[in-house]
Formats: structure tokens, C-alpha cells, sequence
């Protein structure tokens, strides 16, 4: 049975001691998987974006990949409460579009 990319990715990740490259662990995968040159570039996007979602994963700084178990919760979740949503602009920048919707569909009116 073949193996997924991500589980391969696991394998290699907790063979070794420390987190990895990105670009070096899909060169790792992609060896071991077999994949050819258009193969390797054929699936990158969507081995990163596995990685990505999958639980098993944790991605650090310089888009190096280590496994989340080898870190700390705090070390691998991000506060959301220091994110600022400023909610009130999203609605001033709703009323100017409509605004200029309605002067533009004056404008043609007028010039009609």
C-alpha cells in the first residue's frame, strides 16, 4: 500500500532530531515517494498545503517543519486575543463604495 505525503513526511520527521526545511523535506518525500520531476513539481503546492492542515505538523519560522509533539502548546498556538479587528472601518469603507455607486449611477443619469 503506498503511503501518503504527509505520513512519509511523519516518518522522516521523527527519524531525525531536529525540524526541517521545507524545501528539504519534499525533496525527502518526493525521493521516497518516486516521484519524477513533473511529479515533484506537479504536487508541492499540495503537499504544503497538507502539512498545513494536518494536526501532526507545526510550522516555524523560515518555513521550517518540525512535529508538534516535539513542542509546547504555547510554543505552537497563537494568542488571538492580541489580534486587533477593527470593525467599524469595514463598515465606513461600505458606506463610501455605496456612496460613489450612487453618485456614479447620478452622473449617468445626468448625462443622459
Amino acid at each position: 500500500m503506498k503511503q501518503s505525503m504527509t505520513d512519509v513526511a511523519y516518518q522522516i520527521l521523527q527519524s531525525g532530531k531536529d525540524a526541517m526545511p521545507f524545501i528539504e523535506l519534499w525533496t525527502r518525500v518526493s525521493k521516497e515517494l518516486g516521484f519524477n520531476e513533473s511529479q515533484f513539481d506537479d504536487n508541492i503546492a499540495q503537499f504544503y498545503t497538507d502539512l498545513s492542515i494536518d494536526g501532526r505538523f507545526f510550522n516555524m519560522p523560515q518555513n521550517n517543519w518540525d512535529l508538534r509533539s516535539r513542542h509546547t502548546f504555547s510554543e505552537s498556538v497563537m494568542d488571538t486575543d492580541s489580534i486587533a479587528i477593527d470593525e467599524d472601518s469595514d463598515d465606513e469603507d461600505q458606506d463610501e463604495a455605496l456612496d460613489l455607486d450612487e453618485e456614479t449611477k447620478e452622473d449617468q443619469e445626468d448625462e443622459e
